[in-house]
């Protein structure tokens, strides 16, 4: 447990935005970073968009009107859904110019530079583009993961070589397990003189009160001009299901968070209009408000019961794949004894 301070403590640490946002048509606009581009408050996950129950033709329909409607930011990733999330992307992007509209990221998994570079050639390939406005590190949940992935042959050489190809524009990180390892990242990071443009945590109403993101991992990113993703608002619904909050409340927190962009699943027009209407009815909330909002998930947030992404194997993709990951690199082999058989 990373605390057990009251509300009122935990709203004192938790970092608020002074202005809402820009708001052009039905969306709000924040900056991302340092890296000069406004992307959309809300960003559409890619996830749900490839669910099986989910119809193509659905998926794509919502893509373009929330395109349409102003949401620029598309989230996915190279796992999901076993690459349908991105086709159907990709399939969406090809038509009528949508692609023009779009910031279009995604995440791979590996960390070896043999890996990575795969994914991203198949991301690529799927998405139907020339290029990736923002590739991230899935999946940042051991602390060994920072180390594979700056170390000799690991999965950031990949990366910068296709940014420098022009495949890539910008480079992040994610996770959703311990705001302790997002920090190691961003050290090792540091050690190797490298700066990330955006990192992606959970963001959400019971963060606030356990191993809290939000009071430790966005400080050090906004002290380091690195955008913030916010995620997890609704923890898959599993936070709906304490009867702690409402909908809106979880928007209304992660919002209220100096986040550049939510990525919140919209697997349905429902969905998406609720993400609108919570741009559209925002304002910034001060310390009381702040408290008093995550006062009602106090008791339910304190032992993680309801994001188990922090507490469980249940969200990990990359425990149940790990050959995603790759195996170590021809730098550490040489220095590793054979293991036994």
């Amino acid at each position: 447990m990373m605390t057990e301070a009251s509300s009122k403590q935990a709203a004192a640490r938790i970092p608020r935005v002074n202005e809402a946002g820009t708001m052009k048509g039905e969306m709000l606009y924040r900056k991302l970073g340092a890296t000069g581009v406004e992307v959309s408050l809300i960003g559409m996950g890619g996830a749900h968009l490839g669910l099986p129950k989910v119809e193509e033709d659905d998926a794509i329909r919502l893509i373009h009107e929330g395109l349409d409607r102003g949401i620029n930011f598309l989230d996915n990733s190279w796992d999901y859904n076993e690459g349908r999330s991105e086709e159907r992307v990709g399939k969406a992007l090809a038509q009528g110019g949508y692609r023009q509209k779009a910031f279009v990221m995604t995440k791979i998994d590996g960390r070896t530079k043999e890996v990575a570079t795969n994914q991203i050639n198949d991301s690529l390939r799927r998405l139907k583009v020339d290029h990736i406005d923002l590739l991230q590190h899935h999946e940042v949940i051991r602390f060994d993961d920072p180390d594979r992935i700056f170390n000799e042959g690991g999965g950031m050489e990949a990366v910068l070589e296709a940014k420098q190809a022009g495949k890539i524009r910008f480079i992040g990180f994610t996770g959703h397990k311990d705001p302790h390892v997002h920090l190691y990242m961003l050290e090792v990071a540091q050690k190797h003189s490298f700066h990330f443009d955006t990192v992606q945590m959970p963001v959400n109403v019971m963060d606030a009160h356990f191993r809290s993101f939000s009071q430790l991992v966005v400080p050090e990113a906004m002290r380091q001009n690195i955008a913030v993703l916010g995620m997890k608002c609704f923890g898959d619904e599993i936070i709906l299901k304490s009867g702690a909050v409402e909908p809106m409340d979880c928007l209304r927190y992660s919002l209220n968070v100096p986040i550049s962009v939510l990525i919140t699943g919209i697997n349905s027009k429902m969905l998406l209009d609720q993400a609108f209407a919570a741009v559209k009815s925002f304002r910034p909330m001060d310390e009381a408000a702040v408290a008093s909002l995550i006062s009602k998930t106090e008791e339910a947030a304190m032992h993680g019961k309801y994001e188990l992404f922090k507490t469980t194997s249940h969200f990990d993709t990359t425990a149940r794949h790990p050959d995603w990951l790759g195996s170590d690199s021809p730098a550490v082999q040489k220095l590793a004894p054979q293991l036994p058989g």
